[in-house]
């Protein structure tokens, strides 16, 4: 199945021409305008109450800000606030925050929006994907411009988790409808939505600084197929497309009127396993599936080559990294050994259960092909994005295996949590994570990161597989595009034509 895909969208390519005519759409734009392309369309446009990455691509800096900014090198900066202290023992932030900035239905930013915002985050009954976090953390307004952050636990990563999606700074009055209708106090705002095929923004005149965009108007156009994604930059109706998909990189390598950007990311390909579901509660079973795991194959099949092996849920250039993938080395016959010693019998049947993104079908096939090679017959499932969010992640966890990028950089802590979508449940993990929490020396607090990382490793909580490169491929005079992904965003304010 994978080769008669491959080669069915190898063919479909090979069909493109070099240079398309340039359709009306593209004609028709001017320099004030841009199109991006996305490979999945979000749910809702409101990230404090979904999970999926998408929705910040479209609206985080863009539509929503936060008090922090993550820029594309990973440091952080300010942007709702203007500058933050912490108290010695770490747990108190105090945030002086931004004068005359107004949201996009005429309501002043200030304290009480933050309080607010971080209060309904952390709520009983919030969606927010770090609602835990929120939950720790007791917000108080001084003035109308400054605001006091007490965490009950010592996070030093808190200036960069302050400025993720989650984080966002929503007005009350408009927060409940934030889904379909955004209300935020960003450079740009919602113009149109056409479900299933494009979404539309433009330049907010409201905004503090009124030229920091410098483009009037911005369309994501939604295309999933990798074929529809290369037609649509040669064709001039997208003219950049961040995380495009691996496989029609090759073609655009050589062609002057494109550039292509290949760079880092913190995110993490894994085959989750549902701790919870026997056999997968046995690690011997779970490093078994780990074993038999070829990953460079699976880069080779999932991404075309654009990944680097991981053995925990970790990355090379992330603080504290250390190299685990020597724990579950490929090592066929010792994976047959330790299903024997769980008292496995084999074949074993297990459904994988696959979003649409190519790294999860085309990996999901190639893992079926090496684990049939132990005695494990696999059944793929393939479902749409909105169904794996709500059975899979959501509160059905019904699956047995998963392929996914987890691209949060700071996400080990999930590992902590009994309730999250694989069951992975550790006394001594979640000790270990609250002692890395509580560290404030950066020296020892790598070193806790280290052994977090080699014990979710030899407890094989899930099957570690590649740190994805993310290519990016644009016309030439398209400027300002993030190399470096810490985050999944699309930092709208930045980009130009030259």
């Amino acid at each position: 199945m994978l080769n008669r895909r491959t080669l069915l969208t190898t063919v479909a390519l090979a069909s493109v021409p070099l240079a398309l005519p340039q359709s009306a759409l593209a004609q028709g734009r001017g320099k004030d305008a841009m199109v991006l392309g996305m490979t999945l369309e979000p749910p809702g446009l409101d990230p404090t109450a979904g999970a999926a990455s998408a929705i910040a691509e479209i609206v985080q800096y863009n539509i929503l800000e936060t008090l922090t900014k993550i820029n594309a090198d990973g440091t952080v900066s300010p942007l709702l606030a203007e500058s933050w202290e912490v108290s010695p023992d770490l747990r108190t932030y105090t945030f002086k925050l931004r004068r005359g900035v107004k949201f996009q239905n005429g309501e002043p930013f200030n304290a009480q929006a933050v309080k607010f915002s971080f209060d309904r985050a952390g709520a009983e009954k919030s969606t927010n994907k770090d609602k835990r976090t929120f939950a720790n953390i007791s917000t108080q307004v001084v003035d109308d411009h400054t605001v006091v952050l007490i965490n009950k636990e010592i996070d030093p990563d808190l200036p960069f988790v302050l400025g993720q999606a989650t984080a966002v700074i929503v007005e009350p009055k408009s927060a409940d409808t934030n889904v379909t209708k955004p209300v935020g106090t960003g450079p740009y705002k919602l113009d149109s939505w056409n479900k299933g095929s494009s979404l539309t923004l433009s330049k907010w005149d409201g905004f503090r600084n009124p030229g920091a965009a410098k483009l009037n108007k911005v369309t994501f156009r939604f295309i999933s197929d990798p074929a529809a994604q290369a037609a649509s930059l040669l064709a001039g109706d997208v003219d950049a497309f961040p995380r495009i998909a691996t496989r029609v990189v090759p073609q655009f390598r050589n062609n002057p009127q494109y550039q292509v950007i290949l760079g880092g990311s913190r995110a993490k390909t894994i085959l989750a396993m549902n701790n919870k579901r026997k056999p997968l509660d046995d690690p011997r079973v779970r490093r078994a599936i780990s074993m038999a795991i070829d990953r460079k194959a699976v880069i080779e099949g999932a991404a075309d080559g654009f990944g680097v092996p991981i053995g925990s849920h970790y990355v090379p250039g992330a603080a504290g990294y250390v190299d685990t993938t020597a724990i579950n080395p490929f090592n066929i016959e010792k994976a047959k050994q330790l299903l024997a010693e769980a008292g496995v019998k084999t074949p074993l049947e297990l459904t994988m259960t696959l979003p649409p993104p190519p790294y999860a079908r085309q990996g999901g096939e190639v893992i079926a092909a090496q684990l049939a090679k132990i005695g494990i017959n696999v059944k793929i499932q393939n479902v749409e994005w909105a169904q794996w969010l709500s059975a899979t992640y959501g509160g059905g966890h019904d699956y047995d295996l998963s392929i996914v990028s987890h691209v949060e950089p700071f996400d080990l802590g999930n590992y902590a949590k009994p309730d999250y979508y694989w069951g992975y449940q550790s006394k001594d993990f979640s000790t270990l994570f609250d002692k890395i929490k509580a560290t404030g020396s950066v020296a020892e607090r790598n070193k806790l990161l280290g052994e977090a990382q080699r014990m979710l490793a030899n407890d094989a909580a899930n099957g570690f597989l590649f740190q994805p490169q993310f290519p990016v491929i644009a016309k030439k005079n398209v400027k300002g595009l993030w190399k470096e992904m810490p985050i999944f965003v699309n930092d709208l304010s930045s980009l130009s034509w030259s």
